[in-house]
């Protein structure tokens, strides 16, 4: 495989195209090499994770606005142990808050974006016939397919899944019941895997990129991806180290992070003890929060290519924006106990995360202002993917506004771990991040299939959607600042302070089950429309980047004749040329 790669990158790989062997099923459609394959397994995957993680979200959301209820039409499925009489118990809404949280994470966004997005595109916005290590590539999808498994099946050992929430902190972890060791396995899984993907992306687009595509003509999309795996590659190894020495502790006997001393029921814990749960929270938030970058960034990505197009010229700043996007992943390094304030490090630690924490958000908002200026003086085309890109800005925009109150340890005191932060992080991954993934699968349908969405039902999908999310989070700074804690199983009942606050929770159980109700459209439509949507030629978007050069979709290899790269990514709306769109790909015209 390798040579094949290298004779292409040199150009005689199209050549003997037809010479290559007739691949059976399993090779061309489960265990296959090719990144476009493994890219559309890593997409799918991910939207049946984000919908089984929404579900779970929409039985809490229940419990929430109707405690001591028993659940509608599902409520009996759980047995006894976990909702008798089909009423949740606390355990089990432990159980659906953790695991709601590391599925929507770590199976559904980042899987969608990196996996499915960067895996698809990104080989093919660089003019590359595959990845570099074609076997990595493919490994990547399956250890990431085994930690999945591993994740769900959890559900079903004795006491159910992990109940520590998705921090997993300890000393509660370690003493948790059995699903917590599923969750660790789990965990090391997903980081293996996304340690084999991104050292292949590295590789990838440092080598394999089309003769001509010099760094500062790459799309933003693939300078998103190169950020991002740069990010995944140095800060999930602390979090794998944490995870096996977790382990160690639940299995081994061991004490990294159990101190001395402590009680559990009523009796000593009989391990030597000195360790640290800090220790934990520690090495968890040094990849949680590059984590959230890892979200963010390829959103970014996407939301830039779609709006070059649909705005007919060229992405406002470029150069600031590249700036912008490596000084944010170098930043994401240094704010990450930022989500520690409230554990006693000391005012001078506190005062430099605060600082840095200020620092980072400059380049996100360079990123947000030049993709809006953009939008001055442009023919805007309201695409679908063109709707849920411009929804992006500003909903990332009150995500990132939100969390500056989170970033001063002054006011986090007040704000730490109530509703409050439940909905500044959901603004950037939901409405933000999840919006943008949605306008990819829109723009790069067309690419993957030859088929192009229904617009009537991508319009209803967004329109509804938009209304309804928004329902379901404003509510929560409001409450957040009432200071209604999070993670409270009967919505916060027991507590006084919380008496004017109770009827948000009907209102955003109401919005979420709206939200769930307008997907329906979207799975419909992606279903159909790979079968019986309307047959598009290479390029139906008249778009500018290399990825529009290939068939759609693309064959063995990518592209019919190597491909050469003659100008920047975006020469839209060229004064004297003969359209509004010029492609990297076309020579100059003498």
């Amino acid at each position: 495989m390798e040579k094949t790669v290298a004779g292409t990158a040199h150009g005689h790989g199209h050549t003997h195209e037809h010479a290559h062997e007739e691949l059976g099923f399993w090779r061309k459609y489960v265990f296959s090499l090719d990144h476009k394959v493994i890219g559309i397994q890593y997409a799918v995957t991910g939207l049946l994770f984000l919908l089984f993680g929404f579900c779970l979200m929409m039985i809490m959301r229940f419990q929430l606005a109707y405690p001591g209820h028993p659940i509608p039409v599902i409520g009996n499925w759980f047995g006894a142990d976990k909702a008798p009489g089909g009423i949740m118990l606390p355990e089990f809404y432990n159980q659906l808050g953790a695991m709601h949280g590391t599925i929507m994470v770590f199976l559904g966004v980042v899987p969608l974006a990196v996996g499915g997005f960067g895996n698809f595109v990104m080989p093919l916005q660089i003019g590359a016939p595959d990845m570099a290590f074609p076997k990595l590539n493919m490994m990547s999808y399956w250890v990431y397919f085994m930690g999945g498994v591993t994740m769900v099946a959890s559900f079903f050992v004795p006491n159910g899944a992990a109940q520590s929430g998705w921090t997993s902190y300890p000393p509660l972890s370690v003493i948790a019941s059995q699903g917590q060791t599923f969750w660790l396995i789990g965990m090391v899984f997903l980081i293996t895997s996304s340690l084999l993907g991104s050292i292949n992306f590295i590789v990838t687009i440092v080598q394999l990129r089309a003769k001509g595509l010099s760094y500062m003509r790459l799309p933003f999309f693939v300078w998103a991806q190169l950020v991002t795996s740069f990010l995944l590659l140095l800060a999930f190894p602390p979090l794998e180290a944490a995870g096996v020495l977790q382990l160690m502790d639940r299995l081994a006997g061991t004490s990294f992070f159990l101190p001395s001393g402590l009680m559990v029921s009523q009796k000593p814990l009989t391990v030597a003890g000195g360790g640290n749960p800090l220790l934990w929270q520690h090495l968890f938030w040094f990849l949680a929060h590059p984590e959230v970058y890892v979200l963010i960034l390829p959103a970014m990505g996407i939301v830039s290519e779609v709006i070059a197009n649909n705005t007919r010229k060229p992405l406002w700043g470029y150069r600031a924006l590249v700036y912008a996007i490596v000084f944010l992943g170098f930043m994401s390094f240094i704010v990450w106990a930022h989500h520690m304030f409230m554990t006693g490090m000391g005012t001078t630690i506190s005062a430099f995360f605060q600082v840095t924490t200020m620092i980072i958000s400059i380049p996100s908002v360079v990123i947000l202002t030049a993709l809006l200026l953009s939008l001055w003086g442009a023919s805007i085309r309201f695409t679908t993917p063109m709707l849920f890109a411009l929804a992006f800005l500003p909903m990332f925009g009150i995500g990132g506004l939100t969390g500056l109150p989170l970033g001063l340890a002054p006011s986090d005191i007040h704000l730490h771990d109530t509703y409050y932060v439940i909905g500044h992080f959901h603004y950037v991954v939901a409405p933000g991040t999840i919006f943008a993934l949605f306008a990819g699968v829109y723009y790069w349908f067309p690419k993957a299939t030859g088929r192009k969405m229904n617009d009537l039902l991508g319009k209803i999908h967004f329109w509804g959607s938009f209304i309804c999310i928004n329902s379901v989070f404003m509510p929560m700074f409001i409450q957040g600042l009432g200071g209604m804690n999070r993670r409270m199983y009967d919505g916060g009942m027991q507590y006084a302070h919380n008496a004017g606050l109770l009827k948000w929770n009907i209102m955003i159980g109401f919005a979420a089950w709206g939200l769930g109700l307008f997907q329906i459209p979207f799975i419909i439509n992606f279903f159909a429309s790979i079968k019986w949507g309307a047959l598009v030629d290479r390029n139906p978007w008249e778009a500018t980047t290399l990825e529009w050069s290939a068939p759609s979709p693309p064959g063995h290899g990518n592209f019919v004749t190597e491909p050469i790269v003659y100008r920047g990514a975006y020469e839209y709306s060229v004064p004297g040329a003969a359209k509004d769109f010029t492609p990297q790909f076309e020579p100059e015209r003498a």
